[in-house]
C-alpha cells in the first residue's frame, strides 16, 4: 500500500461496533448488581485493591472540586456509573465484574451485522484493525471474546484505553499512531462522537462518523464522512 493510503482502522466499541444499549441496559446493570459480593470475594486482590485506591484518589479529587460524591467504596462507584463517568479505576473494576458473566455465559456481546465480515476483510488485505475505547483493555477483549458472532479477538490486533490519553485529546491518537509506527494519515478512525472524530482528525487521521440505531444524534459536520455501515470501509 501506498504511504497515503489507510493501514489501520482504529475503532470504537459503543454505537461503532456495538449498540450503546448494551452497554447502558447490560453491562453497567450487570457491574452495579454484582459490585458487592465481587469485592467481598476479591477486595484482598493485589489488582482490586490497586483499583480502590484510585478510586479513592479520585473520590477525594472529587471532594476536592466539590462535586459532593457520595462515600466510598460502593455508593460512589455508582454514582460514577450513573454518570458514565471515564474513569480508569471504575472501568478497571468494572472490566474484572464482567469477566466472570462473560466467562460463565451470563454475558454475550451484540455486534452490528456488518462488523464480523468487516474485520474479516480488513485481516485479508493486510489493514490491521485496532481498538480505542475508554472500557479497560480486559473489557474490550472480553467484549470481543464473547459476541452472538463468536470470537473476533482473532482480527483484532491492538487495543487501548484511556491510560494512553483521553479520547477527546489530539495527543491521544497521536500516540497510538506512534505505538502502531504509522503515520497519522495512515490510520482510519471510526466512531459516534463527534469531538473523539475532531480530535483524531486534528492528530492526521482519516475519520468516519458512524450512525447506528439508539445513537445520539451528532450535529453533522463536512470534516467527517458520514457512514451507517462498515461496507465499502477499505484501504482508501
Amino acid at each position: 500500500m501506498a504511504a497515503t493510503e489507510v493501514h489501520s482502522i482504529l475503532l470504537d466499541i459503543e454505537g461503532t461496533t456495538t449498540p450503546i444499549s448494551f452497554v447502558h441496559d447490560v453491562l453497567f446493570p450487570y457491574a452495579r448488581v454484582h459490585l458487592r459480593p465481587y469485592l467481598e470475594q476479591y477486595s484482598d486482590s493485589l489488582e482490586v485493591r490497586a483499583d480502590l485506591a484510585r478510586l479513592r484518589e479520585e473520590h477525594a479529587l472529587d471532594a476536592g472540586e466539590g462535586h459532593q460524591p457520595p462515600p466510598l467504596i460502593e455508593e460512589y462507584v455508582y454514582w460514577l456509573i450513573d454518570r458514565d463517568r471515564k474513569s480508569p479505576a471504575l472501568k478497571s473494576l468494572q472490566g474484572k465484574i464482567w469477566e466472570q458473566g462473560y466467562k460463565d455465559g451470563t454475558l454475550k456481546s451484540p455486534v452490528f451485522a456488518d462488523v464480523p465480515p468487516a474485520l474479516q476483510r480488513w485481516r485479508d488485505t493486510g489493514i490491521s484493525v485496532n481498538i480505542f475505547s475508554s472500557g479497560s483493555v480486559l473489557a474490550q477483549k472480553l467484549l470481543f471474546a464473547h459476541t452472538v458472532a463468536g470470537d473476533l479477538t482473532k482480527f483484532i490486533n491492538s487495543y487501548f484505553d484511556t491510560r494512553v490519553g483521553k479520547k477527546t485529546d489530539g495527543e491521544s491518537y497521536r500516540r497510538i499512531a506512534t505505538t502502531l509506527s504509522l503515520a497519522g494519515n495512515q490510520i482510519h478512525f471510526i466512531s459516534d462522537v463527534l469531538t473523539e472524530l475532531d480530535a483524531a482528525a486534528n492528530a492526521g487521521m482519516k475519520t468516519s462518523l458512524c450512525v447506528r440505531p439508539g445513537n445520539a444524534v451528532q450535529v453533522r459536520s463536512s470534516r467527517h464522512k458520514i457512514i451507517q455501515s462498515f461496507e465499502g470501509i477499505g484501504a482508501t
